[in-house]
């Protein structure tokens, strides 16, 4: 599912380095790289830092960029020559991937030109591999990728890239730019000893920069050229829930303005970009024949707005198949709604921009909203620039419409209420967003141009694991009895994605199975059953009964009883020795119930209970309660996330809040013998 949201240019290309680094790694004769390199004298600017003092490091790095340089020249509207240079030691094993180069681009829009490879071992020669050595794949991991898609990654692999040997790249790009701009990420996962960038425009040419995450760094100026340099730049460790790279990483956003006035690919703010938008879709909504009897088909028996909205969602969620066919400006640009609906296949533009020819023929108002599928990569302070990666849609709604199932709603000031709704997520019903949507920024696209803004955060009851069990001990602590969870929001969304095609009965239990698993040390399932897989719109539940043969423990004539059966709420995530560097991002807000009633064996009465939790830390909140009535243990507890960002100075209150959660966890009732 994941790989569907990546549904433009930018998407796809920052996927890139992550995909392609995990999977050619030591894939190599598979592949066909050539294992091969002539010997050949490293460039001087590679030399030059040889003996060049490291970036402050700790002993867990696994390379140093030593160098970096990107030269930019702008040579007109319509072509713009860029050349990289790289140069890292590699100081542990793991840093052997940087010998690994993959270079991502885009026919025939970009051309890669010389890309050369060398390396300089601590002993012997110099190592080069030229550009006919690269080999050019499609993007892997994608289905469909070598067939669809002109996004291709040019790939070299350079020799000795070994602890201790300093390696190395060059190569040129040549592109004929759709929109005027650039980005310089200058901060990266290995620490960074010094990073250049330089800029030459043509004569009476202006730019505009934007640093993010970075103290503004002021160029060195030479005629109608600019250099910045940043030196000794931190590395990025990556933790556990944190936001992604992109909104954490220093980078300068540049903006270049042509001297003659044409502007109509360069933009000083959201407005601007958004009116780009906007002319793009021009004439491409129209609705043809087709689709204005498949409306008519759709909503014939629906009575109301809500229900003819839900149709028209239902069909494009569940009947336009996901396939990304991005040719030149079809980064940005969807297909006509015509197009789309005759072949029935469209990526998440193409989706939403038949979605919303549909709803024009219902007489509903819906607007384009460009957005980046993880929180945190856009924020309210960034500038107007590409950094998105899936679109949505905005659906206006009539005035005066309520509707309880429509949740995922803002209220304009100039709009009134809108709707957001994602087609491409087949699994999340209409009126709700997933919560890698929610209190996430978008470019809300209109005939006025942009406007980016904050999408709604759903309530807490809206993604939920509601689990309740009637269980039964013996004397020998064995555990017998029945479990039904239902589960709402992104908590059904994870199961059906996972179940929705599984046929083996054998597999579609393994969500049970890996669920009791991390519960209790034996355990046999007796009988289990899903419900509303297929039901998108219903509560997603299991049903099962099991057996755990010692699940009570003897301590002499007592025992020992855990009240909390099953599901972890507990996290590992804070307990590490560095401190904390990045927020901690959740994917969305929770609400999670468990209630579970335990039957005690007969001549066993309780001696003593847990003490009741109740740990409220804001951002997050955790409730439980153990009672005994008559023979019967009671146990409840509510988990609940209430703001999906946790800032590092809470670093140490979400740790706090998870330790108490594990205690409260691993509770013990005592059982007594009765007198």
């Amino acid at each position: 599912m994941k790989n569907k949201l990546y549904c433009n240019q930018l998407g796809q290309e920052r996927a890139i380095s992550r995909i392609v680094a995990g999977t050619l790694l030591g894939c190599s004769i598979i592949l066909g790289l050539s294992p091969f390199a002539t010997a050949g004298d490293a460039p001087q600017w590679m030399h030059a830092v040889v003996n060049a003092p490291l970036p402050a490091h700790d002993e867990k790095t696994d390379a140093v960029l030593l160098f970096s340089e990107t030269n930019v020249v702008v040579q007109s509207a319509d072509k713009i020559k860029t050349v990289e240079r790289r140069a890292y030691k590699i100081l542990r094993p793991d840093g052997r991937e940087y010998g690994i180069v993959r270079i991502p681009f885009r026919s025939p829009g970009q051309k890669i030109n010389g890309l050369h490879g060398w390396s300089i071992p601590v002993l012997g020669k110099d190592y080069e591999v030229k550009d006919k050595e690269a080999l050019e794949i499609s993007l892997p991991m994608v289905d469909g990728s070598e067939l669809i898609s002109d996004l291709r990654v040019k790939v070299i692999q350079i020799p000795a890239a070994e602890v201790g040997n300093i390696v190395g790249y060059e190569y040129e790009v040549e592109e004929q730019p759709l929109v005027l701009e650039d980005e310089w990420l200058f901060q990266e996962q290995s620490p960074t000893r010094e990073s250049h960038y330089s800029l030459q425009l043509p004569p009476g040419w202006e730019y505009k920069a934007y640093w993010l995450n970075h103290t503004e760094i002021q160029p060195l100026k030479s005629g109608n050229g600019w250099a910045w340099t940043v030196t000794d730049v931190k590395g990025i460790r990556e933790e556990q829930g944190m936001p992604p790279v992109r909104g954490i990483c220093g980078q300068m956003i540049i903006s270049f303005f042509p001297a003659d006035g044409m502007r109509d690919r360069v933009f000083s703010n959201w407005q601007q970009r958004g009116t780009w938008y906007w002319n793009l879709e021009a004439g491409r909504l129209n609705a043809s024949e087709g689709i204005k009897q498949k409306v008519a088909e759709l909503t014939a028996s629906a009575s109301t707005s809500v229900e003819k909205m839900k149709a028209l969602a239902d069909f494009v969620q569940h009947n336009i198949r996901y396939v990304s066919i991005q040719l030149g400006i079809g980064g940005w640009q969807p297909h006509t709604a015509s197009d789309i609906f005759d072949h029935r296949y469209g990526d998440c533009k193409d989706k939403t921009n038949l979605f919303r020819s549909m709803l024009h023929e219902i007489g509903i108002e819906s607007f384009r909203v460009a957005i980046y599928t993880q929180r945190g990569a856009i924020t309210s302070e960034t500038p107007a620039y590409r950094g998105f990666d899936h679109e949505i849609t905005a659906i206006k709604l009539p005035a005066g419409l309520s509707d309880s199932s429509l949740v995922a709603t803002v209220d304009h000031t100039k709009l009134g209420k809108l709707l957001f709704f994602d087609p491409t997520n087949e699994l999340t019903p209409f009126g709700q967003i997933g919560g890698y949507l929610q209190e996430n920024y978008g470019l809300l696209v209109t005939p006025n141009g942009g406007e980016l803004v904050e999408l709604p955060r759903l309530p807490v009851a809206m993604n939920t694991i509601r689990r309740t069990g009637n269980l039964t001990l013996d004397a020998t602590g064995k555990l017998t009895g029945n479990i039904s969870e239902m589960r709402m929001g992104d908590r059904a969304w994870s199961e059906r994605s996972r179940l929705l095609h599984t046929t083996n009965s054998a597999d579609r239990i393994k969500p049970i199975e890996t669920l009791l698993a991390g519960s209790l040390s034996s355990f046999r399932i007796t009988k289990a059953s899903i419900v509303n897989l297929q039901h998108t719109d219903q509560p997603f539940g299991f049903n099962y009964s099991f057996e755990a043969l010692n699940y009570a423990k003897n301590a002499g004539d007592l025992l020992l009883v855990r009240p909390r059966v099953i599901g972890v709420k507990s996290e590992g995530i804070m307990e590490t020795t560095e401190p904390r560097q990045f927020p901690i991002e959740f994917e969305g807000p929770v609400q999670d119930t468990d209630t579970f009633q335990i039957t005690l064996p007969p001549g066993y009465e309780v001696d003593d209970l847990p003490p009741p939790v109740d740990a409220d830390f804001g951002f997050a909140s955790y409730h439980s309660k153990t009672e005994v009535k008559g023979n019967v243990i009671g146990y409840t507890r509510t988990f609940e996330v209430k703001d999906l960002s946790v800032p590092v100075s809470k670093a140490d209150e979400l740790k706090k809040f998870y330790r108490i959660i594990a205690s409260d966890e691993r509770s013990t009732a005592v059982l007594k013998t009765s007198k």
